[in-house]
């Protein structure tokens, strides 16, 4: 279908600066996700590749044609946004179809074309309906066939889960997921959603401050943390944060304490570890403080340590329950634990 160079682009609005020194290669066929929060720059790199905003500098490349002169409507990508974009007045054959018209698709071709993209998204026995007549997830599912019913070479999604609600969104996760295995078009789709980019993407393209702090496959996102800001950003609770000292590897914060670090990072370091590598203890762990809340959900329980001013969370047993304000000792395990420069934020290796 497609492949995408985004090379040295920038975007800025006289000294305001949307997305920074930004490069990227996606791969035909592959799936990728932009992850970060409001204000990142994640949309307007994808409004660029799309046509409706124009790079500062740099090239964007579509299968080695430089793109940057050529229009959004030539440049054969379609975009499904938060809002349905629905027409209210037409049914949602009439919706889906509207696409193969202004592209001046011959008639004859339609229904065929229709029929199969509403198949894929299980709208068939709903084509005679008009759009107030659908749920939010039908609508969603609408616009998501209008998009197919192009075929085009790229597809560009712009939080289109947004608007619905948790049990929705994860149905539409996974119908997104195996419609883009199966048409295997190019798909270019923006969240700061991290569990849509988890369970979508092939790889995940982290932006901050309009630029990309990390890419890599979800595994390697959440396993191997560029810095801070991504060890914080991925994670549900995301990997708790601890500044401190590390001097002969040891390393020291209020109430922390964890020998057998490799030893040359000597001075101000941040460690990190995620809630499901701590472990409850007895006594004798690395960290000691006082139950500030505990949170069952049925499968496990949320357990808040406070240590000093500073809240450090746990995955525990599903069984495991404590009384607030009762002391508390958590182990981590040795194999993960992060060490990052407290000054830059930047993974200490």
């Amino acid at each position: 279908m497609a492949r995408i160079q985004l090379n040295n682009i920038q975007k800025r609005w006289g000294a305001i600066w949307g997305v920074r020194d930004v490069n990227l290669d996606i791969a035909d066929e592959e799936f990728v996700v932009f992850l970060g929060p409001s204000g990142c720059g994640k949309t307007t790199t994808m409004r660029m590749i799309a046509g409706l905003e124009e790079p500062s500098e740099g090239e964007i490349v579509m299968d080695s044609e430089v793109m940057n002169e050529i229009d959004a409507r030539d440049r054969d990508v379609a975009m499904v946004f938060q809002g349905y974009a629905l027409y209210p007045n037409m049914t949602i054959y009439e919706n889906i179809r509207f696409p193969l018209r202004m592209r001046g698709v011959p008639k004859e071709q339609h229904d065929t074309l229709i029929k199969r993209a509403a198949g894929l998204v299980e709208l068939t026995d709903y084509l005679d309906r008009k759009p107030s007549a659908l749920s939010g997830g039908q609508r969603q599912r609408a616009a998501l066939a209008r998009a197919i019913v192009r075929q085009p070479h790229v597809f560009l999604m712009d939080e289109p889960l947004s608007n619905l609600d948790a049990k929705l969104r994860q149905h539409m996760r996974v119908q997104i997921k195996h419609i883009q295995r199966e048409l295997k078009i190019t798909t270019v789709y923006v969240t700061h959603d991290q569990i849509e980019a988890m369970t979508l993407a092939d790889r995940i393209v982290i932006m901050d401050k309009g630029a990309i702090q990390q890419i890599g496959t979800p595994d390697e996102i959440y396993n191997d943390p560029a810095n801070t800001f991504v060890a914080n950003f991925i994670g549900a609770p995301p990997m708790n944060l601890i500044a401190g000292v590390m001097e002969q590897g040891t390393f020291t914060a209020p109430g922390v304490r964890v020998d057998g670090l490799p030893a040359k990072h000597d001075g101000k370091v941040t460690l990190g570890v995620r809630p499901e590598d701590c472990t409850v203890t007895a006594d004798g762990g690395h960290l000691s403080g006082s139950v500030y809340g505990v949170e069952p959900t049925g499968d496990m329980t949320y357990l808040t340590i406070k240590v000093g001013d500073k809240l450090i969370e746990v995955k525990a047993h599903r069984d495991y329950r404590a009384d607030l304000n009762s002391d508390a000792s958590v182990g981590f395990d040795p194999k993960r634990i992060y060490i990052f420069d407290t000054a830059s934020g930047q993974r200490l290796r």
